[in-house]
């Protein structure tokens, strides 16, 4: 089976770009800051989706059906790629760790942005 990971490529230049540019910031009260810190956030979580859509298809082999393979949680995903060795553990580990970074991130930011000012 081959899967087309063109998408993925490009969120992944994308992401190096943005890290690149953030990195060469000296100020970060220059609204550039801001601009490649939106765009690493916005790039990784894309490479964080995309890589689940592309690894639900590649696991979707082992499956009876494609939708068994569709109602796999994210995280389950990459388990059963360690199970299928399609990566290795420490590598799920890290993409774990990734979703779990997320998640807490996410949840942080939607407090704060609630409290009244």
């Amino acid at each position: 089976m081959t899967i087309d990971t063109t998408f993925l490529r490009r969120c992944i230049a994308s992401l190096e770009r943005s890290v690149e540019g953030i990195e060469a910031q000296e100020d970060r009260e220059d609204v550039m800051y801001d601009i490649y810190r939106a765009a690493c956030v916005k790039e990784f979580e894309l490479v964080l989706e995309q890589s689940g859509k592309l690894l639900r298809k590649r696991l979707a082999a082992w499956f009876a059906s494609n939708r068994q393979a569709d109602r796999l949680h994210f995280k389950d995903l990459f388990r059963h790629a360690a199970r299928h060795d399609l990566m290795d553990c420490e590598a799920v580990e890290r993409w774990l760790h990734y979703r779990d970074n997320r998640t807490t991130r996410r949840t942080t930011t939607a407090r704060t942005s609630r409290r009244p000012r």
